[in-house]
This record gives structure tokens, C-alpha cells and sequence, in this order.
């Protein structure tokens, strides 16, 4: 059986050992070898971490003073206070030497020369130079210098990023941006466009085709039927090279075909792009071998924007960085890439697609996924700083179709007053996006717009450029 030494009574104790302190000649010895490295010019910086000796210096000078002790017969023999159990051994301190013996020994003790350097010695520690020091504050003046001009150009940049759901005309405001405040597009970029052009009328036509077939819509003149096959077949275009020639009868003749017309009018059913109008109104000169795009032929074309597009332009004292990310469900993981401080929301709507479905779902309604998507964008915790901006966009589109097609049809029964008056319907439509704001304390500024008419646009972003300026002036006034 074990038993427990500890507590048994029979087994006496563990004895009393106490530590013995080095003795002194050791001491010396070690602090001898440590006052050699210590030998460098200069004020000592013993404190300073990079002192090899420092750390070391000061536990030897305290096992020093613990070893200026005698040691009594039971110091030296523990076993004899063990057996007597007597009680534990007290240390007398060594009397204090006299001033001239400790003076006298000055010269050898190695404590002293270290404590106590000769005159023009001195420890640095670190090695550290006065160049050194200067090279340090030179440096940290051209820190402080960047650091003050980036605060100062932040101060005059305002972040602003467009958001909102599939063709609100995102795109164009972007490109009327670059118009109106920057040096516009040069001609070999409008050039550029032609091919695009040429790729959207196609593409429409396609669509057209397709939707004549589902809604079981027959051509009015069967002659035309036969340009179907070239419609269907893709072509490729180069940047600098123009409209072939061989599409123009098939695009005219199909775009006075009166089936095909009766598909355009139910294009809300299938989400067709509302430039196909634009481009027939004088299609001739899109085929003619000189022809490049005007400004209003780029703000009219469709192109899809996948991923991030940033345009910098200048609005009186401010810069401008304005962000556009694609509308589309597919896209929009990407937008939180682009939440992080921004001074202005800008939030498309294409008011006249109250009528239509999305692109990428036909039984969803634009304008009620307009509104979902706003509510969960103003409300987000990103912008509780930032000024909420929305456009009610493509009012041009809006008026036209208001008169024959009422919103009490299309999913808007609270209506109240003559749902087809554009300025009550286009008023009840701001107050729904307002009151979708859960913040009172933040205020919603809206704007009426058409993307494609820039000086309708100039003058909305001139209001848009006052409200943001009466918005820092006011900052300031609350953090003083």
C-alpha cells in the first residue's frame, strides 16, 4: 500500500532547504563580463529593450544584495532544524561598509565602471545616431504631408453609386455623365458603337419573332416570313465596320409588317428594349457606309453591364466617382463590393415599366421589384449616412402609354383619382417609394427624369449638386 508522505505522521517531514546565493566573487565575475559590452559612446539607455545587458544587469544586482548575508549553523546544516523543528533560520545583513572603503574600491568593483562609465563613454542601447533621427523626422513630415492631401482631395470627393433593378437606364445616366461634365465620347468610341447598334435592332427582332410564335401571331404579308432565316443567323462585326447592307430590306420589310407591329405593342409581356422606335425613325442613315453614331444613338443603345463601370467626372468644386453595377438578380452579389462609403445613393426607377415584366422573370412586374428593392436598400445599415436620391426615370415612355393603359390594371389597385393622368399616377408612385423609408429622420429627394434628354438631366444633377452641398454645410454646423 501506498501511503501519503505528506500526511502521515510517521514519515517526518520534507527537510528545509533554503537557497544559498551565489557568492560574490561569481557575481563580480559575471558583471565583469557583462561591462565589456557595454562600452559604447554616448547618454546609457540601459531601459531600452535593445540593451543586451540591461534585463541581465539588473537581476545580478539584486542577487548581489541578497548575497550580502551570513549564513547561520542552520543555514548550513538544514537537517539540524529539521530534527529540532525549530523555527526557520534568519539572515544578519553585513554592516554597511564605511565612505572611504567603498570610494577605495571604486576602481575595481565592475559594478561601478558599469553603473558609472568613464567620462566620454557612454551606452546607447539600440545604437541609434543623431542622422539616424533626422532621417526619422524627415520621413514622418512626408507622411504627415500625404496623409493631410489625401484628407484634403477626400474631402472634395463624393462617392456616389447607382443602384436599382434591370433596364432603369442605369447606363444612360453614366453616359450622360461622361456628355455633359467630361470630354464626351471621341469619334473612334462612337464607332465603336455601330456595332452595338447593329446588335440591338437584331437581337429585337429575334425576340419579336419568338414572341409572334407564342402568341400564336401570324405575319400580315407572308413575303416577309423568308427573312427570318437571316434574322436567326449570327453575324459578326467589326468595331470600324458598317451595317451590312444585305440586313436593310430584311429589317424595313419586317418593321412594316403589321403582325409584326401588333407583337411590339404587347412587348410588356416579354420584356422587349424600347429603342427599336428610336432607330426605325430614320433607319436609312444607320446603313450608310459613313455613318457614325451621334451621341443620342450611344444614350439609345443596350448594353448590358456585368460587373463594376466607374466614371469620374467634375461638378463645380466637387469630384464625382460614380458607380454602376448591373440590375439584373444574377448581378446584384456584386453590388456589396461597392457599399462601403458612400456619400450618395442613387436609385433608378423606370416608372414607365409598371406595365412590363423582367427580363430574366416573365411573370414578375418592374415596378413592384423596384419597390422591393428599394425598401431593402434604404433601409440597409450601409446607407444611414448616406442622402437617398431617387429617379423616377423614363417619364418620356411613362406619358405616352398612361392614357390607354390605366395602373389600376397592372397590379396597383390602391389607386385613388384618374388613373391615367401621368402627374397623379407619377406622384402616387414617388409616395409609395417614401413610405417604404422607415427613417423619418432621413429624407428621400426625387426627381422626375429622362435619362436621354441631357438638358433635362443637366438641370436635375445641378439640384442634385446644391442639395449635396447644403448637406456638408449642415454636417458641419452639427459637429461643431
Amino acid at each position: 500500500m501506498a501511503f501519503d508522505t505528506d500526511s502521515n505522521p510517521l514519515i517526518p517531514p520534507k527537510p528545509y532547504l533554503p537557497s544559498i546565493p551565489p557568492t560574490s566573487s561569481t557575481l563580480f565575475s559575471s558583471i565583469s563580463e557583462l561591462s565589456q559590452q557595454c562600452q559604447q559612446p554616448g547618454p546609457c539607455q540601459s531601459k531600452s529593450r535593445t540593451c543586451p545587458s540591461s534585463p541581465v544587469l539588473s537581476r545580478l544586482v539584486l542577487s548581489l544584495s541578497s548575497s550580502s548575508t551570513t549564513e547561520t549553523p542552520a543555514a548550513r546544516h538544514p537537517s539540524s532544524y529539521v530534527l529540532s523543528h525549530t523555527s526557520p533560520p534568519t539572515f544578519q545583513s553585513v554592516p554597511r561598509p564605511r565612505r572611504h572603503d567603498r570610494d577605495y574600491d571604486d576602481h575595481r568593483n565592475p559594478l561601478n565602471q558599469l553603473t558609472h562609465p568613464p567620462s566620454g563613454k557612454m551606452c546607447f542601447g539600440g545604437g541609434s545616431s543623431g542622422a539616424v533621427d533626422q532621417e526619422a523626422v524627415v520621413k514622418n513630415r512626408e507622411i504627415e504631408k500625404t496623409i493631410k492631401a489625401d484628407q484634403k482631395r477626400a474631402a472634395r470627393e463624393v462617392k456616389l453609386l447607382l443602384l436599382g433593378a434591370g433596364e432603369s437606364g442605369k447606363s444612360t445616366v453614366l453616359k450622360q455623365m461622361r456628355l455633359i461634365y467630361s470630354q464626351g465620347f471621341s469619334k473612334s468610341e462612337k464607332e465603336e458603337w455601330r456595332a452595338i447598334i447593329f446588335n440591338n435592332i437584331l437581337t429585337a427582332f429575334r425576340v419579336i419573332l419568338d414572341a409572334m410564335e407564342e402568341l400564336e401571331i401570324p405575319f400580315a404579308d407572308q413575303f416577309n416570313s423568308q427573312f427570318i432565316t437571316l434574322i436567326l443567323v449570327d453575324h459578326d462585326l467589326g468595331p470600324k465596320d458598317p451595317l451590312p447592307v444585305e440586313y436593310m430590306r430584311p429589317f424595313k420589310g419586317l418593321w412594316s409588317d403589321a403582325g409584326v407591329q401588333k407583337a411590339i405593342e404587347k412587348g410588356n409581356e416579354y420584356a422587349l428594349h424600347d429603342n427599336l422606335n428610336y432607330f426605325f425613325e430614320d433607319v436609312d442613315r444607320l446603313f450608310a457606309r459613313d455613318y457614325v453614331p451621334t451621341d443620342q444613338d450611344v444614350l439609345r443603345s443596350r448594353l448590358r453591364t456585368t460587373g463594376i463601370t466607374e466614371t469620374v467626372f467634375d461638378l463645380g468644386n466637387l469630384t464625382y466617382r460614380m458607380f454602376d453595377v448591373g440590375g439584373q438578380r444574377s448581378e446584384r452579389k456584386k453590388w456589396i463590393h461597392c457599399f462601403e462609403n458612400v456619400n450618395c445613393l442613387l436609385f433608378l426607377v423606370a416608372i414607365s415599366g409598371y406595365d412590363q415584366c423582367l427580363v430574366e422573370d416573365k411573370d414578375g412586374n418592374q415596378m413592384q421589384e423596384a419597390l422591393m428593392l428599394w425598401e431593402s436598400i434604404a433601409n440597409s445599415q450601409w446607407f444611414t449616412r448616406s442622402a437617398l436620391i431617387l429617379f423616377l426615370n423614363k417619364m418620356d415612355l411613362f406619358k405616352s402609354k398612361i392614357k390607354d393603359n390605366p395602373i389600376t390594371k397592372h397590379g396597383f389597385p390602391d389607386f385613388v383619382g384618374d388613373a391615367t393622368d401621368s402627374k397623379a399616377t407619377s406622384k402616387y408612385f414617388l409616395d409609395k417609394f417614401r413610405a417604404l423609408n422607415r427613417n423619418p429622420q432621413k429624407e428621400v429627394y426625387g426627381h422626375f427624369t429622362n435619362a436621354t434628354d441631357t438638358n433635362l438631366l443637366k438641370i436635375t444633377m445641378d439640384s442634385v449638386q446644391d442639395m449635396i452641398i447644403q448637406r456638408n454645410l449642415n454636417q458641419l454646423v452639427l459637429a461643431r
